[in-house]
């Protein structure tokens, strides 16, 4: 019988066993996986942003793990010889209005114990000069890293501490006794004395498994990438924001330059109708269904229908995400972009339609499951690993 089994090798749960296998020394861990690899879907399609936490509200869970956070993971990284880079990031305002939502900005970053500072156009010329912008503000403590290589690193860890990470394996069933909880998969049945759910898209129907039904729903967010191609690289030196609309959850189109190389961009947030949909036009029956019949998910579409059909448009249009981009970079053309992967975001969605903003956990008689960890969770993923050890053992 093992002590811990996680179900999920996706970035949060391998830092879930590294962070139990640190404080308990020869503790029984399995990390169950269903995909054939690690780390194959929100770690694997991840930008690679380290997060500084500029945009999170003080005192939340989320800003302070993303502070702890890209601290840990650059050590982390140091120690295991993961290359990533320390290079900040330029959020540009291109009006007054936009102005006085960076200078919010710079304020919440200030509560978050970051050093942002104003450029001016001079600066901004000389750090990205393709830029078009009237006001600029540079976050330092930003940077770049490969997940998927933590995820790797970490992965190895957990197997030369003892712990066990098998592939091909889901979840089919979980049962709770008083004193342990079983999960069956296609193979085999696996028995422990706790269970972490770290299922990322699948995160609210494996705690439904287990018998705890909230009214939290995950609901899939597809975001969409171009790269520059080769000859527009150099436009973009490092990293490119926007000033984010507040009424929008996301962040709004931006330029990525990525430490395996290329510069992405984007991405756009639309619906996806498949939970594990990368493609634009992948539907699964059950999961549109269940889209269909969300009171949630129709009071959100409601509140931010404008919005979410323009971002249908850009899915569509090549030309529309173009304009977009030309927000902030005038110059780049529509034949200067290459489509780029997809990735999915595993946003947690409440019945009366609100988003829910920061990372959420939900306590069993012998489980915990995570049911929010959105981006910056992989940015935070150790220090949410250590919190999750915290809970689990408490």
């Amino acid at each position: 019988m093992y002590d811990y089994i996680i179900i999920g090798g996706g970035i949060v749960g391998l830092a879930a066993a590294y962070a139990l296998l640190e404080e308990e020394p020869g503790a029984g861990v399995v990390v169950l996986e269903k995909e054939s690899h690690l780390a194959s879907h929100q770690t694997g399609r991840n930008s690679g942003v380290i997060h500084s936490g500029i945009y999170y509200r003080p005192g939340s869970l989320k800003a302070f793990l993303t502070e702890k956070g890209r601290k840990s993971l650059a050590a982390f990284c140091d120690q295991h010889g993961v290359d990533y880079t320390i290079c900040g990031k330029i959020i540009a305002a291109r009006d007054e209005d936009e102005l006085l939502q960076l200078r919010k900005l710079y304020e919440r970053g200030r509560q978050n114990g970051l050093q942002p500072r104003y450029l001016s156009l001079e600066e901004l010329a000389e750090r990205e000069p393709y830029v078009s912008a009237r006001h600029a503000l540079l976050v330092p403590e930003t940077g770049i890293v490969d997940y998927g290589e933590v995820a790797q690193a970490l992965a190895a860890e957990i197997r030369r501490r003892g712990g066990d990470i098998l592939i091909g394996q889901q979840a089919e069933q979980i049962q709770e006794a008083e004193q342990s909880v079983s999960v069956t998969t296609p193979d085999q049945t696996f028995t422990g004395r706790k269970l972490i759910n770290c299922g990322g898209l699948q995160s609210d129907k494996i705690a439904r498994m287990a018998g705890y039904h909230t009214d939290i729903r995950i609901v899939p967010f597809r975001g969409e990438y171009y790269t520059l191609a080769p000859e527009a690289e150099h436009k973009v030196s490092w990293l490119i924001y926007p000033v984010p609309d507040p009424a929008f959850p996301f962040l709004g189109v931006h330029f990525t330059r990525m430490s395996r190389g290329g510069v992405e961009a984007g991405p756009n947030a639309v619906l996806s109708f498949e939970r594990e949909g990368y493609e634009k036009m992948a539907v699964k029956p059950a999961d549109a269904w269940e889209h269909l019949r969300s009171p949630g998910l129709m009071k959100l579409a409601s509140r931010y229908w404008k919005e979410g059909a323009r971002e249908y448009v850009r899915s569509f249009s090549r030309q529309a995400f173009t304009a977009e981009l030309q927000q902030l970079i005038p110059s780049l053309s529509a034949d200067e972009l290459v489509p780029g992967e997809s990735g999915i975001r595993a946003q947690a969605l409440q019945e009366d339609g609100t988003l829910m903003d920061d990372f959420f956990f939900i306590t069993g008689s012998r489980s915990l499951h995570v049911l929010n960890a959105p981006s910056p969770a992989a940015t935070a993923s150790l220090e949410i690993g250590k919190t999750i050890a915290r809970k689990v053992k408490g």
